[in-house]
């Protein structure tokens, strides 16, 4: 394994076979992964037989729950503060809040009917969403608009901004979202950034800088932990151009980084770094996209490892 030495290294350790999942059961991939205030983790697979996988902190599988309520494009989930899981299919075009044992409460959109290509109106793919402490939700939207979403608890739709476009307060795919405070993070990962807002809207700041950028969490430090993708065709084979998880604090100071500048699925690398989450002791979980980046390019194709815990060790 290499070594970066022009950035701190987080001070992480991987485990790599830390899910203990019933045999048989598969994930395919991990597009989402997410915390609960119990450090309860909740999986998003794309193994339509067991879309939502519930796990214990130390990876003793508890329960799963959606089977047949998700399409084959599965892609953010989030423990929410108040109690609820919310999950972001972008190929039925909506999001759905459950309760922890799989009830399902509330779906917002219309399932398989998307509003017009950037028309800026709710939904053309949404990719994530996060809940104010007020409950409401703001949703990005994300593959085939360029807008965050705003509604109320009940799912009225409240307000929406952005166009397309690399100018202030535009994007180039709001990917991830996520909350500190009244401050709202969102990863415009086309444009390489993550820009902040006010929870009306206005644009607070931006950094720049940061390789497409996706998963998006906060962490007990305070600092803001991103998971980077790789996937640039004319920068492929480039060493430490993505696949890896990085962490700035309030200011956007980069406070260090992890992740082997070479590809890979062995402990220390990554494939493609989709969903972040942080839990109370500060480690962090990280679901990739492995095999749609690399899998299904095999022959045969075949699932890769999708799923790894990062222990803090300092």
């Amino acid at each position: 394994m290499t070594t970066d030495l022009r950035t701190p290294t987080l001070p992480l350790d991987c485990l790599p076979h830390w899910a203990d999942l019933p045999a048989g059961m598969t994930l395919v991939e991990t597009p989402g992964v997410s915390v609960a205030a119990d450090d309860t983790v909740y999986l998003l697979t794309r193994n339509p037989a067991n879309p939502v996988i519930v796990l214990d902190a130390d990876g003793t599988f508890l329960r799963t729950f959606g089977a047949g309520t998700f399409t084959n494009r599965t892609h953010a989930i989030l423990a929410a503060h108040d109690g609820f899981i919310y999950c972001a299919d972008d190929g039925s075009h909506t999001i759905t809040k459950w309760t922890p044992e799989g009830e399902l409460l509330l779906t917002i959109g219309t399932p398989d009917e998307p509003a017009p290509r950037f028309s800026g109106e709710p939904f053309n793919r949404p990719t994530d969403m996060a809940v104010a402490e007020d409950g409401a939700i703001f949703i990005s939207d994300g593959y085939g608009n360029a807008r965050v979403h705003k509604y109320s608890p009940r799912g009225e739709h409240l307000l929406s901004w952005g166009a397309p476009g690399i100018d202030p307060g535009q994007f180039l795919c709001p990917h991830n979202i996520a909350l500190r405070g009244d401050r709202l993070y969102v990863a415009d990962r086309e444009a390489h950034r993550v820009q902040i807002f006010d929870l009306d809207g206005g644009l607070v700041t931006m950094w720049n800088n940061v390789h497409r950028p996706c998963g998006l969490s906060v962490g007990p430090d305070g600092n803001v932990y991103i998971g980077e993708l790789n996937g640039v065709p004319l920068m492929e084979g480039a060493l430490g151009i993505g696949h890896r998880v990085s962490a700035y604090d309030a200011s956007g100071t980069l406070q260090g980084r992890y992740g082997d500048p070479e590809e890979g699925s062995e402990p220390g690398r990554f494939i493609a770094p989709h969903a972040i989450a942080v839990d109370s002791r500060g480690d962090v979980y990280v679901g990739e996209v492995s095999y749609t980046i690399r899998g299904s390019l095999l022959d045969p194709p075949r699932e890769l490892p999708s799923l790894k815990k990062l222990r803090r060790t300092g």
